[in-house]
């Protein structure tokens, strides 16, 4: 992941991008970026594949950069989050289930 990031970062820095990478512009890029993978499933489920991975690199690419700006270790921050979440959607109660945790 630390090497991802740093090639990310020096594809950005050989660009000037940095300097439109404040974390607000970052959280909108990957909102727009969500959009447009969402928008490959539209009305159906016939979707491209290279289409979508496409728009899903974008999402990635921007979360990253977003984390890295932030200070935070990608990694850590989503095992931390699935610790949350397990404790929310214990497996007894929450298997084969889509309930919100409040409901189960």
């Amino acid at each position: 992941m630390k090497n991802l990031i740093k090639e990310i970062k020096q594809f950005t820095e050989e660009r000037d991008w940095d300097q439109f990478h404040s974390p607000e512009n970052l959280a909108k890029s990957i909102s727009i970026e969500a959009g447009e993978l969402l928008e490959c499933f539209q009305w159906n489920s016939n979707y491209n594949i290279d289409e979508v991975k496409s728009e899903l690199a974008d999402v990635l690419n921007y979360s990253l950069l977003l984390a890295d700006k932030l200070g935070v270790d990608p990694e850590q921050i989503i095992l931390d989050k699935m610790k949350i979440t397990a404790k929310k959607y214990p497996i007894d109660k929450a298997n084969g289930k889509s309930t919100k945790y409040n409901k189960l």
